[in-house]
């Protein structure tokens, strides 16, 4: 909860900022809001495709989509997705797959969404190298703080693998689970189309959001910088563990945005509307179905 408690202090320090951007709602297009709010409807059936293709066994189709649409409300509850991904894992075992393949085929998925999403990154950086200063997204001097953390992480990590035989026999036995059941999936085409078409147009349909409620504000940045700046925000934030991503998915969007060329009230305006549809408006159905589908027993 730290992670939001420091938001929470500078949306108080620049309160007069975000007045401005609620205000700045008023004047929204709805057309493009409705179109926001089918993108956002689309990636629960893009996460649910993607969940199946990770996975050998056939899952009921309705229920995998009404248990992605629940993993949301879950995700407000543990950080880093793990809400999402506790709901997807007893949701698999509930429908007889056994525990380790359930993790395995769990794991197979969040690598296969991040190469997506990274990948999209790389390319438009590419495609646009001068749309986003990348620079502007970290405080200066925080890259070599940042850089070093992150290789006393991996050490520790290595250096605990090493030393803990227990912990390391069952990491080997759960990468062998997991590399067989990559292998299998990708023996069937179409469990490979599903899982990787699915990874791809997860990111695009949430930037594709974004995208139209920046025209909905006529935010003078062009939509695939919007993209660009999605993307870049989102993969900045993966490593900070707030609950749903909730305020630090909205501090590094307006950042995103700005080093992309937007003003400062309307791209503020831009990300409240944005979240609202994809997270507070689903919230309260979501915690409603998470509710009944464990209530039914299938989670």
């Amino acid at each position: 909860m730290i992670p939001l408690a420091l938001v929470l202090v500078v949306a108080v320090r620049h309160r007069s900022v975000l007045m401005e951007g609620f205000g700045h709602l008023r004047s929204a297009e709805w057309p493009w809001l409705l179109a926001a709010a089918v993108a956002t409807c689309l990636t629960w059936v893009a996460a649910a495709s993607a969940r199946q293709g990770a996975v050998m066994q056939r899952l009921p189709a309705r229920r995998l989509l009404a248990t992605q649409f629940a993993a949301g409300a879950a995700n407000h509850l543990l950080p880093t997705g793990l809400g999402a991904g506790a709901v997807n894992l007893r949701f698999m075992t509930v429908c007889g797959v056994p525990l380790a393949r359930s993790s395995a085929a769990l794991a197979l998925y969040m690598l296969a969404e991040s190469i997506a999403r990274l990948t999209l990154l790389v390319g438009l950086l590419i495609a646009f190298p001068g749309a986003l200063h990348i620079g502007s997204l970290l405080p200066s001097g925080a890259i070599g703080p940042l850089l070093l953390a992150t290789g006393v992480v991996l050490l520790a990590t290595v250096a605990t693998l090493l030393l803990v035989r227990r912990l390391r026999g069952a990491v080997l036995s759960f990468l062998r689970t997991a590399l067989g059941e990559a292998r299998s999936v990708h023996t069937r085409p179409a469990r490979a189309l599903a899982l990787w078409g699915g990874s791809l147009a997860f990111p695009l349909l949430q930037a594709a959001g974004l995208t139209a409620v920046g025209q909905a504000m006529n935010l003078a940045v062009p939509p695939l910088h919007m993209a660009l700046a999605y993307l870049a925000a989102t993969a900045a934030v993966a490593m900070v563990p707030t609950p749903g991503g909730i305020g630090s998915v909205e501090a590094a969007l307006i950042v995103a945005l700005v080093a992309a060329g937007g003003p400062v009230a309307v791209v503020t305006a831009v990300v409240l509307a944005y979240r609202i549809i994809t997270v507070w408006v689903p919230l309260l159905p979501g915690a409603l179905t998470l509710g009944a589908l464990v209530r039914l027993k299938v989670i």
